[in-house]
């Protein structure tokens, strides 16, 4: 949504929020369990020289075991980031900066695989390594966004160190075959990273089982606090990582820096209501998801969904209205708060690169928009979606239509 349409709701009726892949809310059992360690328990986790500090620390030992048991992991090989992104880009650069730093036998391994596909964070992080010197290949993926195991595994070679790949998109939602890319990479010797943040919370995860080596996480995207995520490290067969930030050594000697005892264990409480929760959750919000779906489907002609139909997240659609740029979509809603994966600029829309890599047309691209629902939405606020997205998609195609028959190009 544009400035201009923001400023059109008043703070009393601020609108239906869809935007669930972006942030989702701060569960209010999570928010409970945070607030005695910003006042009360207030000590350094570090500090264990008297209870305070016992306390935090106690608390933070806590969150990890509650992370550990959302993925089947041990509580030892959870560490501590500021979120998915600085677990990411440890994972990929401290994989390759170890490599090169204590080469093992048969020479450097200094070859990285991704999709073309993956999150900004991680082909950055790639594109910084191609800088230093190590090779990537940014394998294709099909038009419903999966990856072909033929090609990720043409793809390696005696000299690759590690394979990163999105567990659950961003932006279409598409969920890879995890335990077959594992598998593949186990079967080569070969590290794989994923990066988890969509997907943790919301689908079963097992790191022993679809032999993931690295697993990023974000407290934000699972009703857990910003500034918090996390990195799973194996330890066997131990996975070993060059540290990105210097200083007291904390986390396993990984992640330097005083832990936020508050964000720890809300990301831990989170992590323990999806345990909990996360099944009969998944099958509400996928039956959110196919009513809003269904309900477009019979009132905008036309328009297509974007990746595949079964194998993406619970609560997620990413929709092309056809001859309707999605910025303007937007705009016309203002009612609902949804998203686009364009980038935006003064003087055009740019169409996403996940799209095109999906070989959508430019034209249908710039008219895609990305719906998430998420915990706190009911069926009434689905109905109203589709209620208010269908009439602004019908009001814009009759302004075009306008437009056209006067000859104007805008």
């Amino acid at each position: 949504m544009n400035s201009s349409a923001a400023h059109n709701i008043s703070a009393n009726t601020l609108p239906i929020y869809f935007d669930n892949q972006a942030t989702t809310p701060v569960d209010p059992r999570v928010l409970e369990a945070m607030l005695p360690f910003f006042t009360e328990h207030f000590g350094n986790p570090h500090s264990t020289s008297h209870i305070y500090g016992h306390i935090a620390a106690d608390a933070v030992e806590e969150a990890r075991t509650e992370i550990a048991s959302l993925i089947q992991a041990d509580p030892r090989e959870i560490v501590f980031t500021s979120g998915a992104t600085e677990a990411n880009n440890l994972a990929i650069k401290g994989a390759a900066h170890f490599s090169r730093a204590y080469p093992q036998a048969g020479g450097i391994r200094d070859h990285i695989v991704t999709l073309t596909t993956e999150h900004k964070c991680v082909l950055e992080s790639c594109a910084q390594l191609e800088r230093e010197g190590f090779r990537v290949t940014y394998v294709p993926v099909e038009p419903n966004g999966l990856v072909v195991l033929d090609k990720l595994e043409a793809a390696l070679t005696e000299h690759t160190l590690l394979v990163s790949v999105l567990a659950a998109h961003n932006e279409i939602g598409i969920i890879q075959p995890l335990a077959e890319i594992g598998a593949l990479c186990r079967s080569r010797g070969v590290l794989f990273h994923t990066d988890a943040a969509q997907a943790a919370g919301k689908i079963a995860l097992d790191v022993e089982t679809m032999h993931i080596d690295l697993m990023s996480i974000s407290g934000h995207k699972l009703y857990g606090p910003k500034g918090i995520g996390v990195l799973y490290v194996r330890r066997r067969p131990r996975v070993r990582l060059l540290p990105l930030i210097d200083g007291g050594g904390q986390e396993r000697g990984l992640r330097s820096g005083t832990l936020p005892t508050p964000l720890c264990v809300g990301l831990g409480r989170a992590a323990a209501i999806a345990v909990q929760e996360m099944p009969d959750e998944a099958l509400r919000l996928r039956q959110l998801r196919d009513r809003l779906h269904q309900g477009l489907s019979r009132r905008v002609p036309g328009l297509s969904l974007n990746g595949d139909g079964e194998r993406r997240l619970p609560g997620n659609l990413n929709l092309s209205f056809p001859g309707i740029e999605a910025p303007s979509l937007i705009e016309a809603c203002p009612s609902i708060a949804i998203s686009t994966g364009s980038a935006c600029t003064s003087a055009k829309v740019e169409p996403s690169y996940v799209l095109r890599a999906l070989g959508v047309l430019d034209p249908v691209a710039n008219s895609a928009i990305r719906i998430g629902i998420g915990r706190f939405n009911t069926a009434a606020e689905v109905d109203f979606a589709v209620d208010a997205l269908s009439a602004a998609a019908a009001r814009l195609k009759d302004a075009i239509g306008v437009r056209q028959r006067l000859g104007d190009p805008t």
